[in-house]
């Protein structure tokens, strides 16, 4: 079975790269303070916003992926796709992090490394997805805490700890392709395989897959910035986490040969930056360059 299965042959037509003192001074710090919170408040609500996307169609990373994943008329993922599930796992601890729920603990003195830092609860409000809200809870129970690595692993179920498979975010492709059922993008269906019958969920609006894809492919080509500190965190995060589910060629099959070329070019330049060094930059969400590198140790 082919990864590309129901998918549009790349085009052999060139693409068009075309851009598509006293109480005064008191008076004065309050105010600045109040626009310094005003701002980071609507940096986090932008953060949580796909550019593009109605609020009827808006997507969390874990739906995006999936989507990216599924065969469009069949209704299913690949079923040579074993990387798929850990990697909705690091899209969750990204969705997460970016809505101020998680983060790492400090490198501390001795300068520890991503990969064995703590991931620390720095928020506990409830999101309102309840994927996200079951590891939220779970990572709060959790003490001590534990890496980014160990928490893709228990959350996955992958994991030779007996007493850690209680955190097992179990149905996860299911409950995300019910949620998209609910936004209207997939339908549901029953088909039979010979010896059992499975549901499916086919694409029943195109427009939204097809607005997904090109706000990837245009993050590669003509909206690329060669700067990972200036792309935008979801995209950024999108791309990465694509990658490493093993979908995102799914996203590169429609173009024509040169920006393929080039977007996978572009693509590894991601794929092989320093990610502590990344972590370590002004503004930089930890969490996001944690997952980043528990995917590629």
């Amino acid at each position: 079975m082919n990864r590309t299965d129901g998918l549009v042959r790349r085009a052999v037509r060139n693409r068009d790269n075309g851009a598509e003192g006293g109480t005064a001074g008191n008076g004065l710090n309050a105010n600045t303070a109040d626009d310094n919170q005003d701002m980071n408040q609507n940096k986090d609500h932008e953060d949580n916003i796909d550019d593009g996307d109605s609020k009827e169609t808006r997507l969390t990373l874990m739906e995006e992926v999936l989507l990216l994943g599924l065969k469009d008329k069949e209704g299913y993922t690949s079923f040579w796709n074993d990387c798929i599930s850990s990697g909705l796992r690091g899209c969750i601890l990204i969705e997460l992090g970016l809505r101020g729920r998680i983060m790492m603990e400090k490198s501390g003195m001795r300068r520890r490394g991503l990969c064995s830092r703590k991931v620390i609860l720095k928020s506990d409000q409830p999101t309102g997805d309840v994927l996200l809200d079951e590891a939220l809870k779970h990572i709060k129970e959790t003490n001590p805490p534990e890496t980014v690595q160990s928490w893709i692993e228990y959350l996955s179920g992958e994991t030779w700890n007996p007493l850690k498979l209680r955190y097992q975010l179990k149905n996860v492709r299911e409950r995300l392709a019910k949620n998209l059922v609910e936004k209207g993008v997939l339908t549901t269906e029953k088909q039979n395989f010979l010896l059992f019958d499975m549901t499916t969920h086919p694409l029943s609006d195109n427009v939204v897959k097809c607005r997904l894809v090109r706000k990837i492919q245009d993050s590669v080509l003509s909206k690329w910035v060669n700067d990972p500190q200036r792309m935008d965190k979801r995209m950024l995060s999108l791309i990465f986490l694509a990658h490493a589910s093993d979908v995102i060629e799914n996203a590169f099959a429609p173009l024509n040969d040169d920006d393929y070329e080039v977007a996978m070019k572009r693509v590894r330049e991601l794929l092989d930056l320093d990610f502590e060094a990344e972590a370590a930059k002004p503004n930089a969400n930890e969490i996001i360059w944690a997952v980043f590198m528990a995917f590629t140790k």
